[in-house]
């Protein structure tokens, strides 16, 4: 099966990490903890590193912010957490980076959406004190344009113009149209003072998914910066999930984007660890990413033992599960490993020979047998009450052989 080609970028360099077209996409995060609460935004910077998070993005609103910055990232730091901690400023971030210069120098990368840098000739000098500021400490700025904050005097500039061009374009297409311009005009300025283009980031984030994809597809083939995608808000459990996996998608497969987040809202009293999670998901079922083993399992049907299979699939995803941390210290490549657990003999020893080690189950009308296939052939047959435990100790035998560092 053909790859996918992803659009060639810059390498940007972000603290400790890198971020481009030659370069893994990484995933990205948002805490939600007021930043003032030190202790609070520590642990929950750290909840989503742990979780996968490669960037993570802290509110940076006010003095008080601006000040627990630098001992949020330096508590980080001292506990072995390296991953780039990036501010988020709205309309006043001029002022905190320029009373706050530790807190400029602390942090990673600057996020700025030019809708909310001021207006008039205020939002040229605010947006160039930043763009100052960002290049004097050598950081990364992400533009990030967002449609619930368009620049409101560039919107209105676009729609008198189409309202006299011979074939208007509808309302939509010109706020994505607008979006774009924003982007780019804003990226061609700071490079005009002085922050160069191997250190900008460009986004244009839409809640609509058609919408979004629209506006991404149109900046892609604008330009050769460095992207990162994300609906602004998708909404929260599966709707979420579905909105945010469903439009990254479409530009992933496009080769569009360097970094994402999946915006989730979180249920109350919950961390926010699950949109890392479906990051991670979606990144490894396109396999552009490998996090984890895969482990396939049939939904079922009425041919299959459904306690019996389902018991077994959630068992040996708990397992491997469990067993990642060490299998990451032990073997090379481990999170690359197919795993098949089947519930009937329809496409139960298909799938189990494409994947690395499979068991099929035997359905309700089958002789109480479990072939176990390694490597597209028949290896076992597994019967009696221990399938699970002869399952696992198959399957590390295998790892130990296959995986070495």
């Amino acid at each position: 099966m053909s790859e996918i080609k992803r659009r060639k970028t810059p390498s940007v360099p972000i603290g400790n990490l890198v971020i481009g077209s030659r370069h893994p996409i990484a995933i990205q995060s948002m805490t939600n903890t007021p930043t003032a609460d030190i202790p609070g935004t520590v642990r929950q910077v750290k909840e989503l590193i742990d979780a996968g998070s490669e960037l993570v993005r802290i509110t940076v609103d006010n003095e008080a912010a601006a000040k627990a910055t630098v001992e949020i990232i330096s508590q980080l730091r001292a506990e072995g957490y390296t991953a780039p901690i990036i501010g988020d400023f709205h309309f006043n971030g001029h002022i905190l980076l320029s009373k706050h210069p530790q807190t400029a120098k602390w942090l990673d990368k600057y996020r700025i959406n030019p809708g909310n840098v001021g207006k008039g000739k205020g939002k040229d000098d605010n947006f160039s004190t930043i763009i100052k500021i960002a290049a004097d400490n050598n950081k990364a700025v992400r533009i990030g344009v967002n449609w619930g904050s368009l620049d409101q005097e560039l919107l209105t500039e676009l729609m008198v113009k189409n309202a006299r061009a011979r074939k208007p374009k509808s309302g939509k297409e010109i706020v994505c149209d607008a979006m774009i311009k924003s982007a780019l005009d804003s990226a061609s300025a700071a490079i005009k003072l002085g922050l160069k283009k191997e250190k900008l980031v460009l986004s244009v984030k839409l809640s609509g998914l058609q919408d979004m994809v629209a506006a991404y597809e149109g900046l892609a083939r604008a330009c050769d910066y460095v992207l990162h995608l994300g609906l602004t808000e998708s909404g929260s459990g599966t709707q979420g999930i579905t909105a945010s996996t469903a439009s990254l998608a479409i530009l992933l497969q496009q080769g569009i984007g360097d970094t994402i987040r999946i915006s989730l809202t979180p249920e109350p009293n919950t961390g926010r660890t699950l949109e890392v999670e479906t990051c991670k998901a979606l990144l490894q079922s396109m396999g552009l990413r490998y996090f984890a083993p895969s482990v396939t399992t049939c939904p079922g049907c009425g041919r299959t033992n459904s306690d019996y299979f389902q018991q077994l699939a959630k068992d040996i995803n708990t397992y491997v599960a469990g067993q990642m941390p060490a299998w990451k210290r032990k073997h090379k490549d481990i999170e690359q490993l197919k795993i098949a657990v089947m519930g009937c003999v329809v496409n139960g020893p298909g799938e189990s020979r494409h994947a690395d080690i499979g068991i099929s189950l035997p359905g309700a009308t089958e002789k109480p047998v479990a072939p176990v296939y390694v490597d597209g052939k028949q290896y076992a047959i597994l019967k009696g009450e221990k399938i699970k435990e002869e399952f696992v100790k198959i399957l590390e035998d295998y790892i130990r052989r296959k995986y070495k560092k």
